[in-house]
């Protein structure tokens, strides 16, 4: 006898879809969620999730946030949520010394850009 047995991590797109004007670029775009997570298969059945995060995506600058794990449930759940700008943590801190940002496209660029290399906008 023997047991097929895993661990694995899967991302999946939550049903959720908020339209609003980024405050790090200025355009319009929409908030996407994701859940990402750990777990364990018994013969390919996912049995046990852990490790669960959730990450919300701006479309217009692809500026990737995280958002507490009771929020991100409560949007699982089909929950109607509006997020706002106090919700959402970026998932990097830039440092002015070491990386600067495009002010029309929000692409973390270095110091020695002259032009952003994502929208070419003059730094």
């Amino acid at each position: 006898m023997f047991f097929i047995i895993g661990i694995s991590s899967a991302e999946k797109r939550l049903d959720f879809n908020q339209t609003m004007q980024c405050f790090r670029c200025g355009q319009f775009g929409r908030y996407e969620v994701f859940i990402t997570y750990t777990y364990f298969t018994f013969f390919f059945i996912p049995l046990i999730k852990w490790n669960k995060k959730f990450y919300v995506k701006a479309t217009c600058c692809n500026t990737m946030y995280t958002i507490d794990s009771t929020l991100g449930k409560r949007i699982q759940d089909g929950e109607h949520i509006i997020l706002t700008e106090q919700d959402l943590t970026p998932m990097y801190q830039s440092s002015n010394k070491t990386a600067g940002q495009c002010p029309s496209c929000g692409y973390i660029t270095n110091p020695e850009h002259a032009f952003c290399p994502k929208c070419g906008t003059r730094l």
